[in-house]
């Protein structure tokens, strides 16, 4: 088939490729990092549960996933890795300095907790006067993305909390 409709399946399996790249190369640029691969995917394993939260507010909200919805999920994709990233290297600080496995994972996410709630705080509130102007002339880009990272914020700090300590 040709024309028009080929376009936005021809768009998709393009950005599906890239995706898989990008995920291949965060991994390997993590890797190298920390030269483990245990550490790597722990990082890694706050973005499927980021993802979650953004598709979940899409579908609740508008049930349109647009170019500008794709743009927040890159952005959290970043904010996510930072978190992740902060946390490993903190721990192994840590346990660098001697502290025992668990008091490096306990005392680490409790010193890093609150800037990582201070981010999500800040970009959330400040996110929330986007998001609310749904449908209005000229907001056709910045409340789908707005949309999308308040769902992600949401799901990331929740799996930081809850979930990290568990899976490290």
């Amino acid at each position: 088939m040709s024309g028009p409709r080929c376009l936005p399946r021809h768009v998709a399996a393009v950005a599906a490729w890239l995706s898989l790249l990008s995920v291949a190369a965060i991994f390997l640029i993590l890797y190298a990092d920390f030269r483990s691969p245990k550490m790597a995917l722990l990082v890694m394993a706050n973005l499927p549960l980021a993802l979650i939260g953004g598709v979940l507010a899409v579908f609740l909200t508008t049930r349109v996933v647009r170019i500008a919805s794709l743009v927040g999920f890159v952005t959290l994709f970043g904010i996510a890795t930072r978190n992740g990233i902060l946390l490993v290297s903190h721990n192994r600080e840590l346990l660098a300095e001697g502290a025992s496995f668990h008091d490096a994972v306990v005392r680490g996410s409790m010193e890093l907790l609150s800037s990582i709630l201070m981010t999500a705080l800040t970009a959330g509130l400040a996110l929330i006067p986007l998001a609310r102007v749904c449908g209005e002339s000229g907001n056709e880009l910045q409340t789908p993305m707005a949309i999308v990272i308040l769902g992600e914020l949401l799901s990331a700090t929740a799996h930081y909390m809850l979930v990290r300590l568990a899976l490290y």
